[in-house]
């Protein structure tokens, strides 16, 4: 800053020295008092510039100082705050700990509570289901099934798949021929001699109706005609007999009609069934080599009433029937191989495979195209090979419930 101060001195030197008066002009007395006169100003100025520089300095080394001093108790200072922090950061880690702990002993006490209420909700559910079913299944039957008594062919023709059947529930002699197993005519014959004898009058009544059947799998309940309806997956058809038309239809759910019920019986997707409780449905479950599903329809609304994920394989069966609410599937290896039951599904768990001996169907050269149990003479009806069977059944009655 000195230097700076000389050499603007000696600048302002240089200037005046510039504006002096020429040599002729300087021995005029009054020119040069006047000139050093401005000198002396020029000095004066000079040393108060000085003066104030050096006190500038002064203070500039004195704030210098100060703030030296500053930034040192403000270093202790931070390294105290950072003590601090890092002790209160561990205090509340602890605390955390300890609040984590606490929930955990809460929520453990919770969960507890939880499951023991939800352990006692799905007992509770349980009672509450078991009874719904047992009011669902509460008809007075409390026959199983022991074996096969007897074999009758009452008729043969010459389609290798079709079905025949009575009404399950009216006491009417008429018997019903559905034949193939997809088509949209039904024979209705007035008695059981008269299907079995052509030339017998009167002549059997053909009946069109407006919607095709898919499968073996029909039944006739209290006058209606209820079949898996032709070109669609899972459709149930109610048909009106007697004024040939479409009383009513349900789309059956749980995987219906992706797979065959039945592999030895390659049409029907959805088997329809009847027995002293109702109106039934069996199909295979969603899965490749499924199991079959059991579901109770309700005959009127076509409503499902409850369904059943069975223990009973689809692959190998050939038929199944229901008798007192007890699904029974019969299987076979093809050929001349045996048919035989061997998985039964009670929904009441009253009969167990357990409590069932081999029950095997005379030997046929096929697969049965269908079998289904008539709960009102208490016989099944079966297709072979086009021939049309009955099978006359040795029961005996059921454990009872605990």
């Amino acid at each position: 800053t000195m230097l700076a101060l000389r050499r603007a001195s000696a600048f302002s030197v240089l200037i005046l020295t510039a504006f002096l008066p020429l040599p002729q002009f300087a021995q005029d007395p009054a020119m040069v008092h006047y000139i050093y006169q401005r000198f002396q100003v020029l000095e004066q100025g000079l040393q108060k510039c000085t003066q104030a520089t050096r006190e500038y300095i002064e203070d500039f080394r004195e704030f210098s100082k100060n703030i030296s001093v500053m930034l040192g108790r403000c270093q202790t200072y931070t390294s105290e705050y950072k003590s601090a922090v890092h002790n209160l950061a561990l205090r509340v880690e602890r605390a955390q700990r300890e609040i984590d702990y606490l929930e955990y002993l809460r929520e453990a006490e919770v969960c507890t509570e939880s499951e023991d209420k939800m352990l006692t909700e799905k007992q509770v559910q349980g009672a509450e289901e078991e009874k719904r079913i047992r009011t669902l299944l509460n008809a007075s039957c409390d026959n199983m099934l022991m074996g096969i008594k007897s074999l009758k062919i009452v008729k043969k023709t010459m389609d290798t798949d079709g079905s025949w059947m009575k009404d399950a529930v009216r006491d009417s002699p008429k018997v019903y021929l559905l034949i193939g197993s997809r088509n949209n005519t039904v024979w209705e014959f007035a008695s059981i001699r008269a299907f079995m004898e052509d030339s017998t009058k009167p002549a059997p009544r053909k009946l069109i109706l407006t919607h095709s059947w898919q499968g073996t799998g029909q039944v006739i309940y209290k006058g209606f005609l209820f079949f898996h309806s032709q070109g669609t997956p899972n459709e149930i058809i109610k048909y009106n007999l007697q004024k040939r038309t479409v009383e009513d239809r349900m789309l059956l759910s749980g995987g219906a009609g992706r797979a065959l019920a039945y592999p030895r019986s390659p049409s029907t997707y959805i088997d329809l069934a009847a027995d002293e409780h109702g109106l039934w449905a069996i199909h295979s479950g969603p899965s490749i080599h499924g199991h079959l599903v059991l579901t109770k329809i309700e005959p009127d609304t076509l409503g499902v009433e409850h369904s059943w994920d069975t223990p009973c394989r689809s692959q190998d069966a050939e038929a199944s029937f229901l008798l007192c609410g007890v699904l029974y599937v019969v299987y076979s290896s093809g050929g001349l191989g045996p048919h035989h039951i061997t998985c039964v599904y009670d929904p009441l768990g009253a009969v167990m495979e357990e409590d069932l001996p081999n029950v095997f169907f005379p030997r046929r050269s096929r697969s049965h195209s269908m079998i289904h149990y008539n709960p009102r003479d208490k016989q099944l009806y079966a297709w072979n090979d086009g021939n049309q069977i009955i099978y006359k059944l040795q029961t005996k009655r059921k454990q009872p419930l605990q």
